[in-house]
């Protein structure tokens, strides 16, 4: 959050490079290949890697093969760059002349590369970024006159974290030089159990089945979804209820008969903090004057459920906070008055939680020793002041290990009733790889929302792989997108943005986007060019920065809003 309405320039230059350059990637794999003629066939030869490295060769011995994480079948390419080498892995196919090929491949892990060269007409590659879940690569190339091989390549970059791929297909005419048997419908999956539950969501796993390329998930006999590995969430569950689940093994030859069912319950109450409403409205609460309007706690606006206090200090101690009420700056608030404001706010249904970080905050939590101190002192400030909980919103990184062991550690003090807000920036929520993701999937289970700041940025990738700009109804969908299918339930999702123009650097809407984006997003309505799969009628709500910038702009963004979270379904 802005203590000094600075957009951060360093942070969203490197935003803006890093997309542009992802918006170059993405134009060029957009490439459409033509029709397959029957008698097509792969060219590739060991395409799955089941036979090793067999006919292919990587730089450096930078290649192996494992047997998890695969696409299909029961082994995948993991090939390792270092300083100085890309972990390049060719294979030369035969081809004919003058013939197109569709040239494709499942990627997952660090950034990965395909192409082919040698095509006698233009050589061709295309590229993702860093993947948790497997993604396919694909692009297209027409072979010269002269042509009867070309060589095929994957590579990552140079000091990159390793890549793995599986999968990869020449797909065209014959070119003599031998194909890979036909696959066949593989056998049914064993071994399927059920994982963790929330109120809404159902986690399966099972066995890897050989030759499978991908899996059907059935909820009471229907189909749900489809993945290409051993594990699914199935999303969109009522709470305390019992459901059946089977998985299918599917190839190119078919799908397999459906598994044994296990049976699924949901919980009843998903995450933390017992009285938060189901969509609540977040506002933060500035315990200094810089420019907007001076709030005492009890002018803050009814509509805000969820008031949190911004911000603690750090202190001497590593991980340690406290709370300095800015007495002068709020014209002559003392503690006491603050103290009976939170009480008379809780009265009126109200939570009032300290947050902990903001744009300038430096509190470090990054071993045990500072995790208990976190914790300590957090639940000191609970007990002095009353507050509720605690929001997260280090702008400056985090340890997810230690972060995460300070909250348990919290939780433990505080009880179920503790409420825990996140307020990530979008760089932050990008992958579940990333520290605040991995943090917040943690903790999942006494989590109660994370509003992400959907401001401040550069433009960022939506959950469909494409770039969205900040300023419009697709950011905020597309990128809600990331987190409502990366783990974590809708009621943990909030949707983050200024009360004013003034309130932030950059990434002001209005209170009708965000409006639109709450109505996409729940009902399928008012969405902008990205429409998600699905809805999410749980989703929690919105939050602003701040309730002080609401009150200067004549509380436009609360009159709005408010009304609009607490109607959702």
């Amino acid at each position: 959050m802005d203590r000094a309405r600075r957009p951060r320039r360093s942070r969203s230059g490197r935003i803006r490079l890093w997309s542009g350059a992802v918006t170059a990637a993405l134009a060029l794999s957009l490439t459409t290949a033509q029709q397959a003629s029957a008698a097509d066939v792969n060219n590739a030869r060991n395409a799955g890697f089941e036979s090793g490295l067999a006919h292919w060769t990587c730089s450096a011995n930078s290649g192996t093969t494992v047997s998890s994480p695969v696409h299909g079948g029961s082994a995948a390419l993991k090939a390792t760059p270092a300083g100085q080498d890309n972990a390049r892995c060719t294979q030369t196919v035969a081809v004919r002349p003058n013939s197109t090929y569709a040239l494709s491949a499942w990627v997952q892990g660090g950034y990965a590369y395909l192409g082919a060269t040698g095509t006698g007409t233009t050589d061709v590659s295309t590229w993702t970024p860093d993947s948790t879940s497997w993604k396919q690569l694909s692009t297209t190339f027409t072979t010269g006159a002269n042509t009867t091989s070309v060589t095929v390549y994957t590579h990552g970059w140079y000091g990159q974290q390793p890549y793995h791929v599986d999968d990869v297909s020449v797909f065209g005419p014959d070119g003599g030089g031998g194909t890979d048997p036909d696959p066949v419908v593989p056998a049914t999956p064993t071994g399927l159990a059920v994982g963790s539950t929330t109120a809404s969501s159902v986690s399966l796993h099972w066995n890897t089945v050989s030759g499978a390329t991908g899996y059907s998930v059935y909820r009471n006999g229907t189909k749900v979804t489809a993945v290409t590995g051993t594990s699914a969430t199935v999303t969109g569950l009522a709470p305390s209820t019992s459901y059946s689940f089977q998985v299918t093994a599917t190839n190119a030859a078919g799908e397999s008969a459906k598994s044994t069912a296990v049976t699924g319950t949901t919980t009843t109450n998903p995450g933390g903090g017992t009285g938060v409403p189901k969509h609540a409205v977040t506002g933060y609460w500035q315990n200094f004057n810089n420019g907007a309007a001076v709030q005492r706690l009890s002018d803050v606006q009814a509509q805000y459920d969820i008031i949190a206090v911004a911000f603690a200090d750090a202190t001497a101690t590593p991980g340690a906070v406290t709370f300095n009420l800015d007495s002068a700056g709020l014209g002559g608030y003392t503690v006491d008055q603050f103290k009976a404001d939170i009480r008379a706010k809780q009265a009126a249904g109200k939570k009032v939680i300290i947050s902990v970080g903001g744009e300038l905050g430096t509190v470090r939590v990054n071993d045990s020793a500072s995790a208990t101190n976190f914790a300590n002192s957090v639940h000191a400030l609970m007990q002095e002041y009353g507050f509720d909980g605690v929001d997260i919103d280090l702008e400056n990184g985090l340890n997810a290990t230690y972060m995460s062991q300070g909250l348990r550690s919290l939780s433990q003090k505080a009880g179920p009733s503790m409420v825990l807000t996140m307020a990530p920036q979008t760089i932050d929520m990008q992958s579940t790889s990333g520290a605040y993701f991995q943090t917040a999937l943690n903790v999942k289970d006494i989590l109660t929302v994370v509003n992400m700041q959907y401001y401040n940025s550069g433009s960022m990738l939506g959950c469909d792989g494409k770039v969205y700009s900040q300023g419009s109804v697709d950011f905020l969908t597309a990128l809600a997108c990331i987190q409502l299918e990366g783990g974590l339930a809708p009621s943990q999702v909030g949707i983050g943005t200024p009360a004013s123009t003034r309130a932030a650097g950059s990434g002001y809407v209005s209170p009708t986007v965000v409006n639109n984006a709450l109505d996409c997003l729940t009902r399928g309505t008012n969405c902008g060019s990205f429409k998600p799969s699905r809805t999410y009628p749980d989703l929690r709500g919105a939050m602003t920065w701040s309730t002080n910038w609401d009150a200067t702009a004549g509380n436009t963004w609360s009159n709005a809003v408010g009304p609009k979270v607490h109607g959702l379904p």
